[in-house]
């Protein structure tokens, strides 16, 4: 039978096997899925990952200092005896440092940069180093910069929902549309399209500020079932929301109250690769209320067409929306 210590000493291999898995560039969907398993197969690999994302935070924290008694080790005399200075490490980090050396792959003793794009109609579920998982919408950029002071996310154009694990010493904060989003622990969706931009908050507190480089608009703090709206104009309007209506695009469904058609649309013609146009610009402005399943446009321009007056033809990009 496996000892306690050998199975502990396997968890800590395998935790530090999937820190440096979880930072590759080419990171997946069955990535994620697979850690998931991991994490729940055996009552120490929670644990063990803990514990191997802190030895690395206290490295990061002292990296320099240890880096550079590293170096100076390198270059003194085989026979030199080791200094008190070495073996009790500047605040304890040559400690950390031996650890991490022993465990983690050189790849994660510096911060780790990690982009993430989707095209049209494309979804991705992305598993962080810290294991908060994102899911990306479709055309969605994300870059990633995780460090010691904090762990930063930059939303480009799109929308992303974020499951962020809970670390009280690194918070997490996504920019997008000149405001810093930050939370320590919680779910929440950023939508950020055309300069409009939308957080609804699901689980825990999230804080919406202006970033430094802006001088109007004041600091809000959403609870679950809040979603906060700014406007390109910089129009701020609170609401109170069903998240899971707002989370259904992961689930291939698209959620409406009174939206324009024009917006619809725009959100259809990013889950597909056939395109959809408005023939008429007042046509645009028809608010719709509803559910639309996301299968294949003539599918949903069907049942579009059972909710608005409307119908669609062939085009040379796709299908042309025309009142009936």
């Amino acid at each position: 039978m496996t000892s306690i210590a050998a199975r502990e000493d396997r968890a800590t291999a395998e935790a530090s096997a999937w820190l440096a898995r979880l930072q590759r560039h080419d990171v997946s969907e069955d990535d994620g899925l697979e850690f998931e398993a991991w994490l729940a197969i055996a009552p120490a690999n929670k644990p063990a990952y803990r514990e191997a994302l802190a030895v690395w935070q206290a490295f990061e924290q002292g990296a320099d200092e240890v880096l550079a008694e590293l170096e100076h080790a390198a270059r003194a005399p085989a026979r030199r005896a080791p200094s008190r200075r070495w073996l009790v490490g500047a605040g304890g980090f040559a400690v950390a440092a031996g650890l991490a050396l022993a465990i983690l792959p050189s790849s994660l003793m510096q911060p780790t940069f990690q982009t993430y794009v989707t095209g049209k109609g494309q979804h991705q579920r992305v598993t962080l180093a810290d294991g908060s998982v994102v899911d990306l919408n479709a055309e969605t950029s994300l870059r990633v910069s995780f460090g010691p002071a904090g762990r930063r996310v930059v939303l480009g154009d799109g929308e992303a929902i974020f499951d962020v694990a809970h670390d009280e010493r690194r918070p997490f904060t996504v920019e997008a549309s000149n405001r810093v989003v930050r939370v320590v622990g919680t779910q929440f969706d950023v939508r950020n399209r055309q300069g409009e931009l939308i957080v609804t908050v699901a689980r825990g507190k999230v804080q919406v500020r202006p970033t430094a480089a802006v001088v109007s608009g004041r600091a809000f703090l959403l609870t679950p079932g809040q979603r906060l709206e700014i406007g390109q104009g910089g129009v701020e309007e609170l609401k109170a929301v069903d998240p899971q209506e707002t989370f259904s695009w992961r689930a291939g469904r698209l959620v409406y109250r009174d939206q324009p058609l024009a917006d619809v649309v725009a959100d259809l013609n990013r889950q597909f690769v056939q395109q959809i146009e408005i023939g008429d610009p007042d046509l645009g402005k028809t608010p719709i209320t509803g559910v639309i399943v996301l299968d294949d446009p003539q599918s949903v321009m069907a049942r579009l067409s059972l909710m608005l007056p409307i119908r669609s033809v062939p085009s040379d990009s796709g299908l042309l929306l025309l009142r009936k």
